[in-house]
C-alpha cells in the first residue's frame, strides 16, 4: 500500500497517504485509536472499497485495478476473521467451516469433512464439530471462526479485532493460534487490534494509525523502546496527550456567555 487516500466524504478523508510494507510470511498489527481508520485498511486490501489515490498491491495484484472474476479469485487466497466471529447462527461448527470450500471448490463430501476436521483440530476444537454457535464461549466461537478463515488455505489472513471481549486464558490461546498457524502454514497476517499486550508478545511488526495517517511503527523491541508521545499514550494508556481528552471546540468561555472582566 502506497500513498493510499480514502474519504467517505470529500471533505472528511479517512485515510491519508498511507505507506505499508507487510513481508510475506509476517504477522503485521494495525493499531490505532476507535475511528482512525483501521478496519477501512482492511477494507482496501480485500478489494470492498477502493483508493481514491495511491496504490494497493496483494501479490503484486494491483487491487483497484482487478475486474469481478480477478477480485473474486484474489479473495479466495484471503482468509477473513470478522470481528466477534460471525458464525452463522443456524449452522453447526463443522458447517461454518465447511461452508467456504463448498463455496468455492467442488471438492467431494468425503474430502470436505477430512479438511474440516483437520481444521477443526488445528485450533483444538475437532470434538466440538456438532455443536452450534450459541452453545459455544466466546474463545471457542473466535477459534471456530480462525478455522474457517484458514479452511482453504490461504496466503494471507484478515484478522478485525480477534481478541475483543475474550478473557484472558482465551485471549492468549487465540494469540498463540494466529502465530503458531501463520508460521506452520506459510501464511501472511494482518492484525486490526487495540490489545498492545497480546500483540506484542506475537506479531513481527505493528504500524501505529491516528487520524487517518501512519505516525509510527517498528518491531516489538522498537515500540518497547519508544519515546514517541503518541506511541508511549497509546501503550501506556494514557488518558491524554498527542489523542487529546477534549474533542475540538470553541473556549469554554464563550460557550457559555462568559466575558472577560
Amino acid at each position: 500500500m502506497a500513498g493510499a487516500s480514502f474519504g467517505y466524504d470529500p471533505r472528511r478523508p479517512v485515510l491519508r497517504g498511507i505507506d505499508m510494507l507487510v513481508p510475506r510470511g509476517r504477522v503485521v498489527a494495525i493499531m490505532g485509536g476507535s475511528g482512525c481508520g483501521k478496519t477501512t485498511i482492511l477494507r482496501l486490501v480485500g478489494g470492498q472499497l477502493r483508493p481514491q489515490e495511491g496504490s494497493v498491491r496483494v501479490d503484486g495484484q494491483s487491487v483497484p485495478d482487478l475486474g469481478r472474476d480477478g477480485l473474486f479469485a484474489l479473495r479466495r487466497r484471503i482468509g477473513m476473521l470478522f470481528q466477534f466471529g460471525a458464525l452463522f447462527t443456524d449452522m453447526s461448527v463443522y458447517e461454518n467451516v465447511a461452508f467456504p470450500i463448498r463455496e468455492h471448490t467442488d471438492l467431494d463430501e468425503s474430502l470436505i469433512r477430512d479438511l474440516v476436521l483437520m481444521k477443526l483440530h488445528a485450533v483444538g476444537l475437532r470434538g466440538a464439530a456438532q455443536l452450534y454457535p450459541n452453545e459455544l464461549s466466546g474463545g471457542m466461537a473466535r477459534r471456530v471462526a480462525l478455522a474457517r478463515a484458514i479452511a482453504l488455505d490461504p496466503t494471507l489472513v484478515l484478522y478485525d479485532e480477534p481478541f475483543a471481549g475474550l478473557d484472558p486464558i482465551s485471549l492468549g490461546v487465540v494469540g498463540q493460534l494466529i502465530r503458531q498457524l501463520n508460521d506452520a502454514l506459510g501464511i501472511t497476517s494482518v492484525i486490526v487490534t487495540h490489545d498492545v499486550y497480546e500483540s506484542l508478545k506475537i506479531v513481527d511488526y505493528l504500524y501505529f494509525v491516528s487520524a487517518g495517517r501512519i505516525v509510527a511503527h517498528g518491531t516489538p523491541d522498537e515500540v518497547r523502546r519508544s519515546t514517541d508521545p503518541f506511541v508511549r499514550q497509546f501503550v501506556d494508556g494514557e488518558p491524554d496527550g498527542p489523542v487529546a481528552f477534549h474533542y475540538p471546540a470553541r473556549p469554554y468561555a464563550e460557550d457559555f456567555g462568559i466575558r472577560a472582566s
